[in-house]
């Protein structure tokens, strides 16, 4: 998976901050899809009505689930997006329209499986690749099964069944471990259990 998108959002000062707005939302989603027509030749159409109830449940979702972004930090911000994605899954706001016969085979056989999925796929990783850099100084490597047209298969299939599988195959993208049980409640995600079992660290005592 290419992503040619994520130095574009990079450019977006506090984007982890700004992408909870409404405005950069919409306009960094139709900016990405507009880098995958501009790369792959395939067109689409954006439901902007979707886009918005998408945006507006996904905050929503987080804000309720914020407290674990103290806990471990790098873990949420992946976790949300993956909400995001689940969201952008179960509500289809793309559409994807006319391909240009010159590039079709230049693109990659997952965009031409499930160029709609890629879209939101892409979108997302992009994403969190973007506020990694800014916030740690580097963004995460992403797995070969990113890649894999069999991977991206059961992706489609299982979450056209179980959109929360989503937030699952994120964490497979990215190398992580997917919780397939619950993987949608940040509490039940490995990193959030190692942080919930680890002594709280001590505070300094300043000096009277």
């Amino acid at each position: 998976m290419d992503l040619f998108f994520k130095n574009e959002m990079a450019l977006v000062p506090d984007l982890g901050h700004r992408l909870r707005q409404l405005r950069w939302f919409r306009a960094t989603f139709r900016n990405s899809a507009r880098a995958v027509s501009a790369r792959y030749g395939i067109r689409f159409e954006i439901d902007e009505k979707k886009l918005t109830r998408i945006f507006l449940d996904w905050v929503e979702i987080v804000n309720a689930q914020k407290s674990y972004a103290r806990l471990d930090r790098a873990d949420f911000i992946v976790f949300a997006a993956g909400l995001a994605l689940k969201e952008l899954i179960r509500r289809s706001p793309v559409r994807a329209g006319d391909t240009a016969a010159a590039l079709a085979e230049e693109t990659p056989e997952i965009v031409r499986f499930w160029p709609e999925g890629f879209v939101y796929t892409n979108y997302c990783v992009c994403a969190i690749a973007a506020v990694f850099e800014q916030e740690f100084g580097s963004a995460p490597k992403l797995d070969a099964c990113a890649d894999d047209l069999r991977t991206w298969w059961s992706y489609k299939e299982n979450t056209a069944e179980v959109p929360s599988y989503a937030v699952a195959y994120l964490d497979r993208f990215l190398g992580a471990e997917p919780n397939w049980l619950a993987p949608d409640l940040p509490e039940e995600r490995s990193a959030m259990q190692r942080a919930l079992s680890s002594p709280p660290k001590p505070q300094a005592i300043g000096r009277g």
